[in-house]
């Protein structure tokens, strides 16, 4: 009877710690805390149940060889896991973490080129989800059994900035009748022109975070790899449209548990869940996130604040320099570069110059360039609309006429974008308010001639074309509230892009009548400046 109670107890023991590890995911790596957790947790639990079984006392339970042994190991374990802990700290290894990041010194009007109107990331996430949630609206067939997820992952797609997150189940109910399809597409928003699409699969997503049980995208990873420790999960989509989750794979360079990057990436197929494991400087081209912004922040912050020790961090703080508040994204050459603006420690109201840090290869460069701090460069763009009450997004810096410029869109209290601005870097009291893009632009670089800052040859926007036709089709849309006219001209296969904002004149036009457009070029449209 004794020995049946025992293997009863074996495996309801067994059984905890399976449940427990399914539910908690914890890695087996010593580098993971989780391990360390999950190691005290069976120790507790063998010793817990052993002293119900023996009914122990607490005089007993001292006089228990058996539970001296339990106790013993889980003081060891504690013991083990707050030293690793500390020695793994940048207190002990200040060097070391200051180096974990090697950051060049970047020329500004080298690497960082002026964008066409119809390239420039007018969306940050929270006016995706947005576009994304009244997308959902309007597919009838799907609103009922699906929702967007609110990932909404920038990346690169056929050289455009765009948004992507898939769809997940409304409730358990609906994941219940649809699983056994899969979630049939994703929402692609296009960050310029803000065009929004559902892009149906062929086969439905069946690995993602709305799953429940092998099939939630964690735990389908873990069991792939149990020793890997993942980092933040992104949702991408290849240069075919493929949906694919990318799983960066911590890597320890300082003891147990410090000095965090990343060393390897997994590629997940979100239809099939094959997985591919790539290391970190072999991951493919059109992988745009590896290494998540809030990593690339807290290395350069180590990079900043340690360069004479871990003392002179907290106390004297000679020569640091820390991140602001905030960042944004910028995509340069294919890839996706996270930005923030640096600040000395001492907690200066202006910034000492900014940093950029690709979120593939973790390349970064830091520029000197003084100037305001972007929650500066926010209250001057918000300044010039307050009897409208808009509230402005975090910045995302853009070369305009080669100045350092802050690019804000400014919405009202419904999320939606209504204004543009744009603020100088070096002299944020110069400040462009526009209802477009390039409203906006005309008007900064207008100021930047009366502020002596540029001559007038060196602010003149990019070569302006011209073209002369007959309109063979006119196509009208409405982009966040403003109404353009996309026009196509006889004897030219290019798409006209007519702003009614800019050019109020486009209504007078119908097909079949000559029009004469000027326009600057861009990579899917042309943006037409004026019509004579």
């Amino acid at each position: 009877m004794k020995k049946s109670k025992k293997i009863i107890l074996g495996i309801v023991l067994v059984l905890l710690a399976c449940l427990y590890y399914y539910i908690a995911l914890p890695a087996f790596n010593i580098h993971s805390s989780d391990t360390w957790f999950f190691l005290l947790f069976l120790l507790v639990v063998i010793a817990v149940v052993y002293g119900a079984r023996k009914r122990l006392g607490r005089g007993e339970i001292r006089q228990s060889r058996p539970m001296k042994i339990f106790l013993g190991l889980i003081l060891g374990v504690g013991i083990v896991y707050l030293v690793g802990t500390l020695l793994s700290s940048p207190v002990i290894n200040a060097k070391k973490y200051q180096k974990l990041m090697t950051v060049e010194e970047g020329d500004f009007t080298e690497d960082i080129e002026e964008l066409s109107f119809d390239q420039i990331p007018l969306l940050d996430k929270d006016s995706a989800a947005i576009l994304g949630d009244r997308k959902m609206g309007s597919m009838v067939d799907m609103v009922s059994q699906f929702e967007a997820d609110d990932i909404y992952s920038q990346i690169n797609y056929q050289d455009r900035p765009v948004r992507v997150t898939p769809l997940k189940y409304a409730s358990p109910i609906k994941w219940l009748t649809n699983q056994s399809e899969g979630i049939p597409a994703y929402i692609l928003i296009d960050m310029a022109s803000q065009n929004t699409e559902l892009v149906k699969l062929d086969e439905g997503i069946k690995y993602s975070t709305s799953e429940y049980f092998n099939r939630n995208i964690h735990r389908h990873l873990r069991f792939a790899h149990p020793t890997y420790i993942y980092g933040e999960l992104s949702f991408e989509i290849d240069e075919d449209g493929v949906p694919y989750w990318i799983a960066p794979v911590k890597k320890f360079n300082i003891g147990l548990f410090g000095g965090e990057t990343v060393g390897k990436v997994v590629l997940c197929n979100a239809v099939t869940g094959e997985t591919t494991t790539y290391d970190v400087e072999d991951a493919p081209q059109w992988i745009d996130r590896v290494y998540s912004a809030d990593l690339l922040v807290e290395l350069f912050d180590y990079y900043g604040t340690l360069q004479h020790g871990f003392l002179n961090s907290v106390l004297s703080q000679r020569d640091c320099l820390q991140t602001t508040e905030g960042y944004n994204y910028l995509a340069l050459d294919d890839d996706v570069w996270m930005y923030t603006g640096v600040t000395s420690v001492n907690g200066d109201q202006s910034n000492v110059g900014f940093v950029l840090a690709n979120q593939r290869t973790m390349e970064t460069k830091y520029y000197e360039v003084e100037g305001a701090t972007e929650a500066a460069a926010m209250g001057s763009a918000e300044g010039q609309v307050q009897n409208l009450k808009y509230q402005a997004t975090f910045p995302l810096l853009l070369n305009i006429a080669d100045e350092p410029t802050y690019f804000i869109a400014l919405k009202d209290d419904a999320g939606l974008v209504k204004k543009y601005a744009m603020v100088n870097v070096q002299k944020y009291q110069i400040v462009a308010v526009g209802d477009s893009v390039s409203q906006c632009q005309e008007n900064y670089r207008e100021l930047l001639v009366s502020n002596g800052i540029k001559a007038e040859a060196e602010a003149e926007v990019a070569e302006k074309m011209t073209v002369t036709g007959v309109i063979t089709r006119m196509a009208e849309a409405v982009v966040e509230g403003n109404s353009h006219y996309y026009v196509l001209v006889e004897g030219s296969d290019e798409i006209f892009d007519v702003s009614v904002v800019d050019c109020l004149d486009i209504i007078r036009y119908e097909e079949g009548q000559s029009i004469t457009l000027e326009y600057q070029e861009g990579s899917a449209v042309n943006k037409v400046t004026s019509i004579k």
